[in-house]
């Protein structure tokens, strides 16, 4: 919630609806809901063919269940009055109590903001699917997403951007626009549950390799376009803010690709598509919490930084023996790690408008880099052992991971009874016309 909001709130006043800004804020909803598809596409061209429709159910499933638990409980808990010493809301909200058409948080509608911040939730809970590729039981991971999203999401939601949140409000750590809770707690759990359900059969022995790189591109790119409405929109208001914003993240997105390709070519010899769509993610990772509070030359270093430091991270994986199917880990826990700290070096007094909140580069003293490092400690070490807890508590009470022979034969025909490229398998489309005698067969 933007600072000028909480101080008009805390004073008594009545904030004034702006047309403009409310309708900068539609547009931004509706392109941050659209990552999750694209988040989808993105992870589903990176999974075996066999795999390719569980995945894209695994964020799909997703919007629906984060939704109903935001409205029923999680937007009350999240962005309600404080209620327990900055650690979480109250429910006065609950159920969308007490708001209506004409409630307005800042200069938009509470409805607006409310579903803003609802989207934050789902692409969020959709990161940590692909931690977990090939191997989760479906059933599984519907309860898992509506408990994470209500005991993880939630309370970090609180802490960094809720009215009197200890992180945000109390101990002045900066995140513009998700590092700490989406990207950080994301990767985190991701960590957690990868854990809990162990690594895939054939782990570093089998060659995995995304099945369709041009989709991958494609997730990528939707994600891009995403992106700019995800932290522009962030700004909640048609402003300078808002369009400094987009550019920092359009910024980091192409030196995140950069350094990624620079990498693989001094490294392996060659860029690659694939290196190219995770550099983008990795820069724009990066970003998300520093977009409003550094320059553009900080944005380019963000970008830059995270798209090295995470193509060397993602490898991490095959040295600790932890299988995170399709690096959330790697990109997202240590790109929003990299975006986050680096606000301590790179914060400027011209996009936080004050100096006592400016990075250790332009005149600050340590004492923000400190709180940043602080907040990731925190975030980290709460979003981690809460969801190794649900993970465990989930796999004692149903299974967590599916069969060794739902694994084998594929969780598309397992688990949904349907298959992405064979026609006319589990009586999906007509049968191909077969060849007799030199002839087609009606």
């Amino acid at each position: 919630m933007p600072a000028s909001t909480l101080t008009a709130l805390a004073a008594g006043k009545s904030p004034a609806l702006d047309t403009g800004d409310t309708a900068w804020l539609l547009a931004a909803t509706a392109l941050v809901l659209l990552m999750t598809p694209g988040l989808a596409l993105f992870y589903g061209g990176m999974v075996r063919t066999k795999s390719v429709l569980n995945m894209l159910m695994m964020s799909f499933v997703s919007i629906a269940l984060v939704t109903v638990v935001w409205l029923v409980a999680g937007y009350s808990l999240a962005f309600g009055d404080d209620a327990f010493a900055g650690l979480i809301g109250g429910l006065a909200h609950a159920g969308m109590a007490g708001i209506g058409p004409g409630s307005v948080t800042g200069t938009v509608p509470t409805f607006l903001f409310t579903t803003f911040q609802l989207t934050f939730a789902i692409i969020t809970a959709a990161l940590i699917s692909g931690s977990v590729a090939d191997r989760t039981k479906f059933g599984a991971w519907l309860v898992f997403v509506p408990v994470w999203a209500l005991l993880v999401y939630v309370p970090v939601a609180h802490w960094v951007w809720g009215p009197g949140g200890w992180i945000g409000q109390r101990l002045g750590t900066l995140d513009f626009a998700g590092g700490l809770v989406v990207e950080i707690a994301s990767g985190a759990s991701g960590l957690a549950l990868c854990l809990v359900i162990g690594p895939r059969i054939g782990f570093k022995k089998d060659a995995m390799r995304p099945h369709n790189l041009p989709m991958v591109l494609m997730g990528a790119g939707l994600l891009w376009f995403g992106w700019l409405g995800f932290n522009g929109g962030s700004a909640f208001a048609a402003n300078g803010l808002a369009a400094a914003s987009l550019l920092n993240t359009l910024v980091a997105g192409c030196t995140g690709l950069l350094g990624w390709l620079f990498v693989e070519q001094v490294r392996d010899g060659h860029p690659t598509t694939f290196g190219a769509a995770s550099g983008a993610v990795a820069g724009l990772v990066a970003i998300t919490p520093a977009c409003g509070v550094v320059g553009v030359v900080g944005a380019a270093a963000v970008g830059l930084v995270a798209g090295v430091v995470c193509s060397y991270a993602v490898a991490w994986k095959f040295k600790l023996n932890y299988d995170d199917s399709l690096d959330v880990v790697g990109v997202h826990f240590v790109g929003g790690v990299v975006g986050t700290v680096l606000i301590g070096l790179f914060a400027t007094k011209t996009m936080t408008g004050s100096s006592a909140k400016e990075g250790l580069f332009y005149g600050g003293g340590p004492g923000q880099l400190g709180k940043q490092l602080l907040a990731v400690a925190a975030v980290a070490a709460y979003t981690f052992l809460v969801t190794y807890g649900i993970g465990k508590a989930i796999d004692k009470l149903m299974g967590l991971r599916a069969s060794a022979e739902d694994e084998m034969t594929g969780l598309d025909q397992t688990a949904h009874a349907e298959t992405a490229y064979d026609h006319g398998v589990l009586g999906h489309g007509a049968p191909l016309p077969v060849p007799v005698s030199g002839k087609v067969a009606p």
